[in-house]
């Protein structure tokens, strides 16, 4: 199989010719820089200079021999723009080994050693203290309350550094060319590479209402504020709509996967009781789905992070065929379970190495044991790719990375 046969026949539950592997199609399946770094001086490959796509999370966009080595099978479509080396500079990571920003992105570094960064009006709305490995929010546009007319919603969400600092190809959305530009630029990159191809597209809507209310406002406001709650859910819905319009006009049929973004869950379970899920998020969940569906080539995919089991036969019948990062260090994740009841009918992206106690602490030997393992209990029937739970961080050991490849590339001769 080629590697977008094989992650299509994960998708549609045919078990493919070998276990479909992602590193770096998502922000949510990647790669700190500073692991980066460490990985490729252990394997020796790449020699080139580590690029920072995405300048939150500081994740390395992995370069293509990485992904050769790995056998990796699907990539984010943003790798396709801002390839010139102009459009670049040199920095130095905070664990003192280098790397390039994207030349757009221009932090200040302060007298204490930590980061600032502002929106284009000058309004300073990240910071990453020093040592600290990702940059934080600090400028919340409606933690005052919520305005009477939404009209200014896009200037607000404009002073959130998810989107003020998006990543490729998302930080040139206000170029007049954009959409031409992206449906040449994936074309392009769907003849040179037969991986499958990812477009991230976010379309969040209870974590919006987190970035502009922040995360306490907004959980109380769920329950004692569902008229304002909605009247924001619904302005948010009607600019997603538009985005999806774009993207499914654009590159729909050209694209295999569109990833959703929705952070629903905590460690303990839902942010949210099922209902409160039905009533506000659900419907316009499922009115997303149904436009891809509807107009566009391409598989929806969910990120969402926690516990959401009990949120899952929801998550199906809203559209999501695809759920990651199946976080199965929180409670009823256990991916037995997951696989037993939902297994035949969702895909699981994610799930295959534990990165609170495994991958970061395990000695290689334990790591290649847990790999194997997972890969045992989700890949048979198809409806698994394997990735880890979440991003790899910066204090991964590059032999630990090695040693869960080697795993996955043993379980494919299994």
């Amino acid at each position: 199989m080629t590697p977008r046969e094989r992650i299509r026949a994960a998708i549609e539950h045919s078990e493919p010719d070998r276990v479909p592997v992602d590193l770096g199609a998502t922000p949510s399946s990647g790669i700190s820089a500073i692991a980066y770094n460490r990985l490729k001086n252990t394997i020796r490959l790449a020699p080139g200079p580590t690029r920072v796509y995405d300048v939150v999370q500081q994740l390395a966009q992995p370069d293509e021999a990485v992904l050769d080595h790995f056998r990796i099978d699907v990539v984010d479509v943003g790798r396709a723009f801002n390839t010139d080396d102009g459009g670049w500079y040199d920095i130095t990571l905070n664990d003192g080994s280098p790397a390039q920003y994207p030349a757009w992105f221009r932090p200040v570094r302060r007298d204490d050693g930590s980061w600032i960064a502002h929106a284009t009006d000058g309004t300073p709305i990240a910071e990453m203290p020093e040592a600290s490995p990702f940059f934080d929010q600090i400028c919340f546009p409606y933690v005052d309350g919520y305005p009477d007319d939404l009209g200014g919603l896009p200037d607000a969400m404009g002073k959130v550094l998810w989107a003020a600092f998006a990543h490729s190809p998302w930080h040139q959305v206000n170029d007049e060319a954009f959409w031409d530009n992206l449906r040449q630029g994936t074309l392009k990159l769907r003849e040179e590479t037969d991986r499958a191809l990812m477009i991230n597209v976010g379309c969040n809507l209870f974590e919006w209402g987190t970035f502009l209310r922040r995360m306490d406002n907004f959980l109380m406001d769920l329950v004692l504020d569902p008229g304002n709650v909605e009247r924001l859910v619904d302005a948010l819905f009607q600019l997603h709509m538009i985005t999806l319009e774009r993207v499914c006009r654009a590159v729909g049929d050209v694209v295999d996967l569109v990833r959703f973004g929705d952070d629903l869950g905590m460690d303990s379970g839902p942010f949210m009781s099922p209902d409160l899920y039905r009533n506000l998020f659900k419907p316009r969940h499922e009115a997303m789905c149904e436009y891809v569906k509807a107009n566009s080539d391409m598989h929806t995919f969910l990120h969402s992070c926690g516990s959401i089991h009990t949120l899952i036969p929801d998550l199906m019948e809203a559209g999501f065929e695809v759920l990651n990062p199946v976080q199965t260090s929180c409670r009823d994740m256990d991916p037995r379970r997951l696989k037993q009841e939902f297994g035949r009918e969702v895909t699981f992206w994610g799930g295959g190495c534990d990165m609170r106690e495994i991958l970061n602490r395990a000695t290689p030997r334990q790591v290649k044991a847990h790999v194997l393992e997972r890969l045992e209990i989700l890949s048979p029937g198809g409806g698994f790719v394997f990735n880890t739970e979440h991003n790899i961080l910066p204090e991964v050991p590059a032999e630990n990375i090695v040693a869960m490849a080697e795993a996955i590339q043993q379980f494919g001769g299994h």
